[in-house]
């Protein structure tokens, strides 16, 4: 029995292994991080397992700046895959750096896509909280240090007219790449849709709805975007990840977010209806693992399968999501 002939009831062990062949995580961390929070395999490591299971592409990811160079390395020892990175802008480049962007597009084999932010953007700068005495505290109203020199450099996308000259120029920088796709970061839901008119109005071709973004979204919203020709992305991490406080940009043990702890997780249940109900045409999904505490990215993408099968997406609709709609981000086809 083929791979495109399986069913429900009538799936074999091996499946998901011959689903992962041609698959692309476009969403893995891999080294360098911080020694408080060390991650699970070194890149070398990372694109060797996904070798060896016959995917076709890896996307690293750096929430500290670029993850050109990372890519480049290990496209020269491990062949046989694609390996990419991107950039993520964040305050250790100062914030919104047209010149930390336009470096990124030339160093090491490039990067594939520009992000706004991750856990730095303004949005979570000022969202992500401490626990006290039962209560969630937002970090910058217990730490006045934390607000003056990390929220004062979170990247905030101005919901009206005038830009700031340094976003007007990232943004002509990725319209000048159309190789290059625009990754909202974490930002806010309003600045997710304010992103897209900005997009049309620079002329930026792709754009990618992060997946902690598109969870700001509502539903309409995210259909919205869909029909505005942006990909969405969903991650295993939305829904199956270690729940506990981490340092994953902050050195400080004090700036630890811990949200998780009062706050649940979306249910796998409930991000398969999203999904359903937006269109599997539409999005991208990953796994965003690499932590020491979560399973091997190769693993992670396994389970992603696995699950996918479980909830009755047909094959068709998992090879869009992880291999031929990645590919299309990536330009690969």
């Amino acid at each position: 029995m083929s791979v495109m002939e399986e069913s429900f009831y009538d799936r074999s062990m091996e499946l998901s292994d011959e689903l992962l062949r041609g698959a692309i995580d476009s969403h893995i961390h891999a080294g360098p991080v911080l020694m408080s929070n060390p991650g699970r395999l070194d890149p070398f490591q990372v694109a060797e397992q996904a070798k060896a299971a016959g995917m076709r592409a890896i996307v690293f990811y750096d929430v500290f700046g670029t993850s050109g160079g990372t890519a480049w390395l290990v496209s020269r020892r491990v062949s046989g895959i694609d390996v990419f990175g991107g950039m993520i802008l964040s305050s250790c480049q100062g914030g919104l750096n047209p010149r930390a962007v336009k470096t990124a597009l030339y160093y090491g084999s490039g990067v594939k896509f520009v992000s706004l932010g991750a856990h730095c953007t303004h949005f979570k700068a000022t969202t992500e909280a401490r626990l006290v005495d039962g209560k969630l505290i937002p970090i910058k109203d217990r730490y006045p240090k934390f607000a003056k020199e990390e929220v004062s450099l979170a990247i905030k996308i101005p919901l009206n007219d005038p830009l700031p000259p340094e976003l007007e120029e990232i943004l002509k920088l990725i319209a000048d790449h159309p190789d290059v796709y625009l990754n909202t970061g974490h930002v806010s839901g309003e600045e997710v849709m304010r992103l897209l008119d900005l997009a049309d109005r620079f002329g930026i071709k792709k754009v990618l709805v992060a997946h902690p973004a598109r969870l700001q979204l509502t539903l309409e919203q995210q259909k919205e975007a869909s029909l505005r020709g942006a990909f969405l992305e969903g991650a295993l991490v939305d829904w199956l990840y270690p729940s506990v406080p981490r340092t994953h940009y902050y050195v400080e043990k004090e700036y630890m977010d811990e949200t998780c702890l009062l706050k649940g997780r979306m249910t796998a249940s409930a991000w398969a209806n999203q999904i359903r109900a937006v269109g599997t045409e539409h999005f991208v999904l990953a796994t965003d693992y690499g932590i020491r505490a979560a399973s091997a990215p190769l693993e992670g993408m396994r389970t992603l399968i696995t699950t996918l099968l479980d909830m009755e997406f047909s094959v068709g609709e998992i090879q869009a999501m992880i291999a031929t709609n990645p590919a299309r981000l990536l330009g690969l086809d």
